[in-house]
């Protein structure tokens, strides 16, 4: 095996979580390039990744189709031995039949599966997210699971070095989807939980801020900064893995916890673990309020709590 190509071309916690593949396949074929194929915004995740020889990235959001067009002839320049398409819909599926690759697998619902040499069916409910991507490796040689992993630079712990001169939590109380998010009252309520001697590290992309300063002028704690934007993905994961606990939704700084194997309460309001998408850190505790008639209420979570009362969230013991 000289060459392997990865794609995952979903968000942020897709990406990490398919992280293990690279781990094990390297493990497996040390002297073997990897190439990894994802969309424009995660790559930042592989800065000095020590076992990636590519980062392909995919223009998603602007210039979609020439972008695309652009990898398509790319890689048909290339020839890999194996390539493990990830994702299960039509553009990656496109990018797979045209590459050249002596095997290629993926999931039976992209529909260019047809084109697979391997095709296994990608059933949530069934294992973790993680063990459905490590089946496409069945039957390779010394091939073994490996659980994410990250690899914050130098710089990442240089940068996040003068925050960890105390004891200190960090929370990310956004997500993208309001039924996958913790109330913002809830997450008050922990923070005065905290002792005052701690400091308590907000932490998010920018657009998070504006949520993340009402939680801190609300809570009324001295030791809480907010963070959000000021760090990178692996910067934030380089603060993460020091941190005494991280409190996080159902969403992809669960998983940036799980990548360096960084303590962390998790928060499923809407969803559930069983999905297949609950931590992996050696430390992990799960919160969620059980025997709601209404839960889970969608894989995904939605933009309004579909009953109207959000009892997910709001009945949470934090």
């Amino acid at each position: 095996m000289k060459k392997i190509l990865i794609i995952q071309t979903a968000f942020i916690g897709d990406v990490i979580l398919a992280t293990g593949l690279i781990e094990s396949l390297h493990k497996a074929y040390p002297d073997a390039k990897i190439d990894f194929l994802l969309r424009r915004g995660n790559e930042s995740l592989f800065k000095e990744h020590p076992f990636l020889n590519k980062v392909i990235v995919w223009e998603k959001q602007s210039g979609k189709i020439k972008s695309l067009l652009n990898i398509i002839q790319t890689l048909r320049r290339d020839n890999y031995d194996l390539l493990i398409n990830l994702q299960r819909f039509f553009s990656s599926g496109l990018i797979s039949w045209f590459a050249r690759a002596q095997e290629k697998r993926g999931f039976d619902k992209n529909p260019f599966s047809f084109s697979y040499h391997l095709k296994l069916k990608h059933e949530i409910g069934k294992g973790h997210e993680t063990e459905r991507n490590f089946a496409l490796l069945k039957g390779l040689d010394s091939v073994s699971y490996a659980k994410p992993k990250l690899y914050p630079t130098p710089a990442d712990f240089e940068k996040t070095k003068g925050f960890k001169t105390k004891t200190y939590v960090c929370m990310a109380p956004a997500s993208v989807w309001f039924t996958k998010q913790l109330p913002l009252a809830k997450w008050v309520e922990l923070i005065k939980s905290i002792s005052e001697d701690k400091k308590i590290f907000l932490i998010g992309a920018p657009s998070d801020s504006q949520l993340c300063n009402e939680i801190a002028l609300l809570a009324e704690h001295s030791g809480v900064e907010n963070l959000c934007g000021k760090l990178s993905l692996t910067a934030s994961a380089a603060l993460m893995k020091d941190a005494e606990m991280n409190y996080v939704n159902d969403s992809a700084p669960l998983h940036l916890a799980s990548a360096v194997n960084a303590p962390v309460t998790a928060f499923f309001c809407s969803t559930v673990p069983s999905f297949g998408f609950g931590p992996l850190s050696d430390i992990a505790i799960i919160k969620q309020v059980s025997h709601l008639d209404c839960r889970p209420c969608g894989l995904h979570g939605y933009r309004q709590c579909p009953r109207g009362d959000f009892r997910c969230g709001y009945k949470m013991e934090v």
